[in-house]
């Protein structure tokens, strides 16, 4: 079998799929690694780092696709719409193509790549069990969006974040806020109170508590029931408005005291959850710095611009859209490793075949036999053909 990595065409996008270090344990499985000249370049891999581990460099994207029995990319044409769709005349019936896909917003694009023929694997859709964690791509992609969210707000805040004692007298910490500790929060917590931040967070989730604590942050209290505030696939469930009056309260008066503010809250498919309004934005005192993380997902304040970084009443609001692709060397190994391990687990004595009883298989194949299959991305369609 050839397994083939376009370069990525999504503009700003910088991440590869495959770096060189994986190649072998590649070819291990028995496949045969072809690479599109230039694919790796931008994110610090060139041809002949990639040719020195066994791979072929294919100059023609278009022979490199209709060669390839698996094509592998960071974004298939569901997170790619626009440009993606030059792609779709070289695929072939019985291909197999994984990568983020946006399968629960992307409809119209999944029905494209089914009319072709093609078995999708949405990496994004990878359970969030057990067995599955070497392979979680948006674990991976969280840790990195977390970590350059605090770098981001360190540089553009006009002070330092540590605490330091000058013969011009002592300097005060920095004042750090993350809102959510998932992956992303706990990553930007551990940056920052290695900058010598002293950091809060806040998350719906009380159980998260000690995790913030054992990186050095303070879990902010809500004095609210939050014992069922988590949803079978470890996200924050929606809460009801008597709860988020208090949390509105608590929101502001934090707000009004720390200089940074980061916000993680997003789950896949659906839009981002509005946590931080106008008046709590105003709170805060000129010249701090909020970092919307969730931006790709419409963002967590209100005041966010998806892809801009916008400045009200002296407060900078970072909107920035694909973290991850800001740092592509260690974004691309991490992707990497995960489409190894996921490769793996599908691949047996050098044959892919999809186990429709397993949990993992079954989580991420969207497309199959020129159709939608997978029941998270039917029942999108059902709603659209039929809303409330």
């Amino acid at each position: 079998m050839i397994i083939g990595v376009p370069k990525e065409t999504l503009p700003g996008e910088r991440r590869v799929a495959i770096i060189p270090e994986v190649v072998p344990a590649l070819i291990k499985l028995g496949l045969k690694v072809t690479i599109e000249s230039d694919a790796g370049v931008p994110a610090g891999f060139g041809n002949d780092a990639y040719t020195s581990k066994g791979a072929e460099i294919v100059s023609s994207r278009e022979v490199l696709i209709k060669a390839a029995d698996i094509i592998a990319q960071v974004r298939t044409l569901g997170s790619n719409q626009i440009v993606g769709k030059n792609d779709l005349e070289f695929f072939k019936s019985g291909q197999i193509v994984l990568g983020f896909a946006d399968p629960l917003t992307s409809l119209d694009e999944m029905n494209l790549l089914a009319d072709r023929g093609v078995s999708l694997l949405s990496m994004e859709m990878i359970p969030r069990i057990t067995r599955a964690q070497s392979m979680d791509v948006l674990s991976s992609m969280a840790t990195v969006a977390g970590y350059k969210a605090v770098m981001m707000s360190a540089d553009h805040l006009p002070r330092m974040f540590p605490m330091m004692m000058t013969a011009a007298g002592t300097l005060k910490p920095a004042k750090v806020f993350v809102v959510g500790a998932g992956v992303a929060g706990l990553q930007a917590i551990a940056s920052a109170k290695r900058l010598g931040a002293v950091v809060q967070a806040y998350d719906v989730r009380s159980a998260v508590k000690e995790q913030i604590e054992s990186l050095g942050g303070k879990f902010v209290e809500l004095e609210a029931e939050t014992k069922d505030a988590e949803d079978k696939g470890g996200y924050a469930k929606e809460m009801g408005e008597e709860f988020l009056k208090k949390q509105r309260a608590m929101m502001i008066r934090v707000m009004s005291e720390v200089d940074i503010v980061i916000t993680t809250a997003a789950v896949p498919g659906r839009k981002a959850p509005m946590l931080i309004n106008r008046e709590m934005v105003e709170s805060m005192q000129p010249g701090s710095i909020i970092v919307d993380i969730a931006a790709e997902r419409g963002g967590n304040c209100e005041l966010t611009q998806p892809g801009e970084t916008v400045v009200v009443n002296g407060v900078t609001i970072m909107g920035k859209l694909n973290l991850p692709s800001e740092i592509p060397y260690h974004s691309s190994q991490m992707y990497a490793k995960n489409v190894l391990n996921f490769l793996r687990h599908l691949i047996k004595d050098e044959k892919l075949e999809f186990n429709l009883e397993d949990e993992i298989t079954v989580g991420t194949l969207i497309t199959k036999d020129g159709k939608v299959i997978h029941p998270s991305v039917l029942e999108q369609f059902e709603k659209s053909n039929n809303p409330a």
